[in-house]
């Protein structure tokens, strides 16, 4: 057997086996088949016999729903039955008693009635009374009138005109008596309460000079400091705009300007210059520049330290610079630096005392004077260049007014203004606070007693009390007790406008009368 014979056998037997496959599937299939179709028979049956038995048990859930929302329904029913009668009952009970209501008011309406009537009755026979009583009254009358000789309006006018004069009189006395009690209480608590101000605030004072010396180490140094041609001296004159007095006065160089600040300056460019040795132009600049660092950061350091000293907390830094410059400034020889600390404390001590602001009286004394420190570098006095800046700067109405107020430019209307005035005026006038030569507190005191001489009825006037007080006496012939306040008070303005003094003067007019006889 070839091997072609043999692939073509394996053939035919590989046909034959498909094919009886393919026979065995075919009847298979036929089977399954009508298995499938007994199946779906049965299951349609199954399933009518569950939706028959869903219908029944539908109707029956039906049925039983409907019984029990008719038993609810019954129920609600007589519920709601119930409460209509509750109701009803609670209605007849209120009507019941609106019913009883009605009936007690109108007892009561009859009642007030009955009353009304009564009073009224009464009001007659009372008017009736008052009749006989006015005429009775008026009979009384016209007999008096008869025996006085006097009418009613009369009587009344005379009575009223008595007693008018007795009141008059007894209210002068009193008033009298209130003013000069008062006026003794004022005085000797306002003593009391400066002269407390005064031992607690006891700062020391040293006068200030418009010069400055510096101290040389020789001879020599004169004229380096003037150097070749007089360029050096010039160069330290110019930069500082103070003037330097090289005199006989020996191993000494005086610094003279009104500038403290300026002056200053100087003291510290020539003191640097000559400890360094090496003075030339270009170097006195540069010691310059130097010693007006130091200088300004000097300025700060003493504005922060018054506000620390006095305790007012809270000023604008240029405030606090302004007040570093019043360090170098004076005011009849009084540093106006340390007198504004001292007005500072001064002003807290009687706010103090009289229950005011003790922190708005501080604050308003320590910036009193602070238009000083620019007086030199604005128009205008320095009280209003300080109330400027201060509004500036934003500081309240308050102390605004109080810097107004405190030399009587206008009329202080706050306790805080009022206290400053005082305060400034103790710290300036009391003794050792402020220098003044001879000549010139000489000419004070004589125009002081020019100016009180110069009034019509004035006989003499003696400035007493170093200028504080002018006693004036007057003639009691031409003028009368009336006159002698507008007197005092046109005084008082005249010197306000031809005198510059420290302080305040106090303006005494004396006006007196008096009697000689002679027993013979």
């Amino acid at each position: 057997m070839n091997d072609l014979t043999l692939i073509i056998i394996c053939a035919a037997a590989l046909v034959l086996i498909i094919v009886a496959w393919v026979i065995a599937f075919k009847m298979g299939d036929a089977s399954r088949k009508k298995k499938d179709e007994a199946e779906i028979g049965s299951a349609e049956a199954e399933a009518k016999r569950i939706i028959e038995a869903a219908k029944k048990e539908g109707e029956s859930k039906k049925k039983e729903a409907i019984l029990e929302a008719k038993e609810e329904n019954h129920k609600s029913r007589q519920e709601l039955d119930k409460e209509i009668k509750d109701r009803r009952n609670e209605i007849s009970r209120q009507e019941r008693r609106i019913q009883q209501k009605e009936e007690n008011l109108d007892k009561k309406t009859d009642a007030i009635e009955k009353k009304e009537e009564a009073l009224s009755k009464k009001d007659k026979d009372l008017d009736a009374l008052r009749e006989e009583i006015e005429k009775i009254k008026q009979k009384e009358l016209n007999m008096l009138e008869q025996l006085a000789g006097l009418s009613k309006d009369e009587a009344k006018q005379y009575l009223l005109e008595k007693l008018e004069n007795e009141v008059k009189h007894e209210a002068a006395i009193m008033v009298k008596d209130i003013e000069a009690q008062a006026k003794e209480n004022a005085e000797k608590t306002a003593k009391n309460i400066i002269a407390g101000a005064i031992q607690k605030c006891a700062a020391d004072h040293v006068a200030e000079a418009t010069v400055s010396v510096v101290n040389l180490p020789n001879e020599e140094m004169k004229g380096r400091i003037i150097g070749r041609e007089g360029r050096n001296i010039r160069t330290l004159e110019t930069l500082t705009g103070i003037d330097l007095i090289i005199d006989d006065t020996p191993e000494a160089v005086i610094l003279s300007g009104f500038d403290p600040v300026r002056r200053e300056i100087a003291r510290l460019s020539l003191e640097k210059l000559i400890v360094d040795g090496r003075i030339h132009p270009a170097r006195i600049e540069e010691m310059y520049e130097k010693a007006k660092k130091e200088v300004e950061t000097q300025i700060k350091q003493e504005g922060e330290n018054a506000t620390f000293e006095t305790g007012v907390h809270g000023l604008h830094p240029e405030i606090i610079k302004l007040l570093g410059k019043l360090r170098f400034r004076t005011s009849y020889g009084q540093n106006v630096l340390k007198h504004s600390i001292e007005v500072s404390h001064i002003a807290g001590l009687i706010a103090g005392e009289l229950g005011a602001d003790i922190t708005m009286a501080k604050r308003a004394g320590l910036l009193h004077d602070l238009g000083k420190a620019a007086d030199h570098e604005m128009e205008g006095s320095h009280v209003t260049i300080g109330a400027d800046l201060a509004k500036k700067y934003k500081e309240s109405k308050d102390i605004v007014h109080a810097i107004m107020a405190h030399h009587g430019d206008i009329e202080a209307t706050t306790v805080v203004a009022v206290i400053v005035q005082a305060a400034d005026a103790i710290s300036a006038a009391r003794p050792g606070a402020r220098r003044e030569n001879i000549e010139s507190y000489i000419k004070r005191l004589e125009k002081l007693e020019e100016i009180a001489n110069s009034f019509e009825g004035v006989e003499k006037s003696f400035a007493i009390q170093a200028g504080r007080e002018v006693r004036i006496m007057v003639s009691p012939e031409n003028i009368k007790d009336d006159s002698i306040t507008l007197i005092a008070r046109d005084i008082v303005k005249k010197i306000e406008n031809e005198l510059e003094y420290p302080g305040q003067i106090k303006v005494n007019v004396i006006r007196e009368t008096r009697a000689v006889e002679y027993a013979k």
